[in-house]
């Protein structure tokens, strides 16, 4: 296998687990905002071209789910355009990209199928649909779609740290309790994507991949603290009230059912997806150990 790989994004929480857990023996390239422009057509082609990867593992994107229903244009700058940008410079190379539970509507009440029609329900999964969309469209024989949901690492910002520092400066939380998913630590997707390359798996098709199980964010709030106390993580206990989505305003809408099927996933790489209370577990032992 003589594969040259370009990971996109790399500032983010997922491009930094890639690195934390990369393999020995890959040729990796990483790049975030500063090395490359990714809005940028002509600066795309030109990083592309001077770094001639033979693979491109995208994970930049505008996440900012609430903040998207008022910068439209910058999410789908970084979600959509910047994909077809990525897609242009893809002749005779693959893609790996990373996509979202978002797309869906969450109206299902089994968990969704790659092959499921997508209903987004606002900016955040329409511009990350797009991109899905621009990336098929250009390349189909060449793009792996690979959505997920919940997404946490101990790098950048997300609903596990939030819950930690909010656990030290409150003394009573509301989280919501009628949106079900699958939360998913990013070391978990990480391990999956090095797996494609080392096995040399790559097929071309949309993916789903999350941490196994699905709870509610109120019951993903009470398992973060009790772990956290286990760790020492945080002192004490406090009450974590659940609320119903209608009772917390937010911007955007959020499919209220984000569970996802990733057997055909798991068929391909012959390896199962892991609990998520293990991933958990996993990742506040690393920032105990911090």
């Amino acid at each position: 296998m003589d594969n040259r790989i370009l990971v996109l994004g790399a500032k983010g929480q997922l491009g930094q687990s890639l690195l934390s857990i990369q393999p020995a023996g890959l040729n990796v390239t990483y790049a975030g905002r500063a090395e490359c422009d990714l809005t940028d057509a002509a600066a795309v082609a030109g990083f592309v071209n001077r770094n001639q990867p033979t693979v491109i593992i995208n994970c930049a994107a505008y996440t900012a789910v609430d903040k998207a229903e008022e910068e439209i244009d910058a999410c789908f700058g970084i979600n959509c355009d910047a994909v077809q940008n990525i897609a242009n410079c893809c002749t005779g190379r693959r893609l790996i990209h990373i996509s979202t539970d978002f797309v869906f509507d969450g109206q299902k009440t089994t968990p969704y199928l790659p092959e499921d029609i997508p209903v987004p329900l606002g900016v955040y999964g329409k511009s990350k649909l797009a991109g899905e969309r621009a990336a098929l469209q250009s390349i189909p024989e060449q793009v792996m779609i690979i959505r997920t949901a919940w997404l946490y690492g101990t790098v950048g910002s997300n609903f596990v740290k939030t819950m930690m520092r909010l656990m030290t400066e409150k003394e009573e939380l509301s989280v919501v309790c009628d949106q079900r998913g699958s939360p998913t630590f990013t070391r978990g997707l990480a391990d999956v994507i090095w797996r494609i390359m080392i096995q040399d798996c790559f097929a071309a098709g949309v993916y789903h991949w999350t941490d196994s199980g699905n709870i509610t964010w109120h019951e993903f709030a009470e398992a973060i603290q009790e772990g956290a106390i286990a760790k020492g993580l945080l002192s004490g206990k406090i009450p974590i009230k659940p609320i119903l989505a209608d009772e917390y305003q937010t911007l955007a809408c959020r499919p209220a059912y984000s569970v996802m099927d990733t057997s055909k996933l798991e068929n391909l790489v012959g390896h199962c997806v892991t609990p998520w209370r293990d991933h958990l577990d996993d990742m506040l032992s690393e920032i105990s150990a911090l």
